[in-house]
């Protein structure tokens, strides 16, 4: 079915924005000619700066007084088809705002709030097992002719201080606790980077600086998410935990590795390969957003890390007694 004007809602956070990527490259390239909109909160709008399948990014702000101006903006266009990805009562109602000839979203038993599966008048179910292939799966639902696995993310912008040469980048902040590595074991990488003359660089958001200074021996990035960007490029390998950091590297193709506990690397791993993942066995994906450090992250030992690391390792320290 030819569609002119495509609506795609995808309203954070920041890894599902990025999973949600090849499918909507795949949705424009599919229609080459059609205009498409993408609805998303404003603190994620950077990672869509410069995106050459999106014509339109419509900010969805809650606030008192910018709502209704959101709304607006949506009812001033006609769609010929809206694509729910994040399948919440909230996107729904959003897409059924926008008046689409055609509503596509997953079906009562995938959405993550069954309700929001009301408001489509197309309900997918969806075969795959990562997030990225179930949001492709989408798109093709909803008229993609194919399926490309694209992910076009702005250069960012330099922020903050980094080192001038070769370094490995963590953000050890994530959504909630469970999932995160602790901290102790940040201070030994960076003591068992520095005999290969890499440094640890922590990045985080200025309001986590007190946290982040705290491990000893790394090196301190704070940065909005431009500046979050820029390093990630910058990066020669990255460590990351289940967050929107690490989807970020993965889609930029950087090698480094991930460590999971309380969730899935299955569906909610870093995508394309140039990650390692590394999980205790036994590690159980709870997804309980319980306080303290899951037993399965503290696990993994920072020796784990860095023989993982081993490859991208010596190959730098080759290229450095070469120059």
């Amino acid at each position: 079915m030819a569609a002119s004007r495509i609506l795609v809602i995808r309203l954070g956070s920041m890894g599902d924005v990025i999973h949600a990527l090849p499918a909507v490259a795949s949705l424009k390239r599919s229609f080459p000619g059609s205009a498409l909109d993408w609805v998303i909160r404003p603190q994620w709008a950077r990672l869509l700066e410069g995106n050459p399948y999106v014509d339109a990014v419509i900010p969805f702000d809650r606030r008192m007084g910018r709502l209704g101006e959101s709304l607006r903006l949506l009812r001033q266009e006609h769609y010929d088809v809206a694509v729910d990805f994040q399948g919440l009562m909230q996107s729904a109602l959003v897409a059924r705002a926008a008046r689409a000839d055609r509503v596509v979203g997953l079906g009562f038993r995938q959405a993550r709030e069954s309700l929001a599966a009301l408001f489509y008048s197309t309900r997918v179910h969806t075969t795959a097992v990562h997030r990225v292939d179930s949001c492709l799966e989408l798109a093709v639902a909803a008229g993609a002719a194919s399926q490309a696995r694209e992910f076009p993310l702005p250069p960012g912008t330099p922020e903050g201080v980094l080192p001038e040469g070769k370094f490995v980048l963590a953000c050890p902040r994530a959504g909630w606790e469970a999932k995160q590595w602790p901290r102790e074991s940040y201070e030994r990488l960076a003591v068992l980077l520095a005999e290969f003359g890499m440094p640890l660089v922590v990045n985080g958001a200025p309001e986590s600086a007190a946290w982040l200074e705290g491990i000893r021996g790394a090196k301190v990035h704070l940065s909005g998410l431009p500046g979050l960007i820029h390093a990630t490029r910058r990066a020669h390998a990255i460590v990351g935990v289940d967050s929107g950091p690490l989807h970020l590297a993965a889609a930029l193709a950087k090698p480094g590795v991930a460590i999971f506990g309380p969730t899935d690397p299955a569906s909610h791993g870093p995508y394309g390969g140039t990650i390692r993942v590394l999980r205790a066995l036994g590690a159980v994906a709870s997804y309980k957003r319980t306080k303290g450090i899951d037993p399965s992250m503290r696990a993994i030992t920072p020796a784990m890390i860095l023989e993982a690391l081993g490859p991208v390792l010596s190959g730098a320290a080759a290229e450095k007694r070469t120059a």
